[in-house]
């Protein structure tokens, strides 16, 4: 079962400095039957203005992937950790028995980004910060794995989930199939270009919850940037 979530029909709110978009339900955004996808919780789509940005703020037991799309966003958390994630890049943060930290966008242009936050398997722990570039030349033609719960993943970034996030650059005609299985809850959003699956059109920015199916066969009716969440 593939169900579309047109990026009109997401909620939100422009704020000026930020312009949000949320598959799920967050901040002032609720609708019940858009709470969770399994494991995963939120995945909010940012549009954020040079010199702005998220003043420090705390976070407990979640895991938190961030995917940028053009740009650049700076972290600073509570355990000393600092960095900046550029276009391509992605950057996880298991908040664990807790941590306060601030994103902030220095650079000279807006930054765009995905933020997924996933349900860990367990609560506690210490917290932990990473980051690590994936350049888009390496997923041409195929998915390869950001971040993973799972062992057998070694070049990902570490997430405390039962969960894979996924991503793969189409040119138009591709196609690419990724192994989900019928157990398993899959979102896909096209960062850039236009997709198909099982005859579902998916446009850019728009969310395809799937369900009940062993393979997702993609196939890219314009060249693509796709990202997908494997939960549990």
């Amino acid at each position: 079962m593939i169900e579309l979530r047109p990026f009109d029909s997401l909620g939100g709110a422009n704020h000026g400095w930020l312009n949000a978009k949320h598959h799920f339900s967050f901040a002032n955004y609720y609708d019940p039957s858009r709470v969770h996808w399994g494991d995963l919780r939120v995945w909010n789509d940012d549009i954020i203005q040079p010199g702005t940005g998220f003043p420090t703020h705390p976070h407990s037991d979640m895991e938190i992937i961030t995917y940028v799309r053009k740009g650049a966003i700076s972290h600073k958390d509570s355990q000393g950790n600092a960095g900046r994630t550029g276009a391509g890049d992605v950057q996880v943060m298991s908040a664990g028995t807790g941590i306060m930290h601030s994103e902030y966008n220095l650079e000279d242009e807006p930054t765009e980004l995905f933020q997924i936050w996933i349900i860990p398997k367990e609560r506690g722990g210490q917290p932990s910060w990473g980051m690590r570039p994936f350049p888009k030349a390496d997923r041409a033609g195929r998915f390869v794995t950001l971040a993973s719960g799972f062992a057998d993943d070694a070049d990902a970034l570490k997430i405390r989930t039962d969960a894979r996030v996924v991503a793969a650059t189409l040119k138009a005609g591709e196609t690419v199939e990724y192994r989900l299985g019928k157990d398993r809850k899959g979102y896909l959003v096209p960062a850039t270009g236009t997709i198909e699956i099982d005859g579902v059109r998916i446009n850019a920015r728009d969310g395809a919850a799937i369900s009940d199916l062993d393979t997702i066969m993609v196939t890219a009716i314009e060249d693509s940037e796709i990202v997908l969440v494997d939960a549990s």
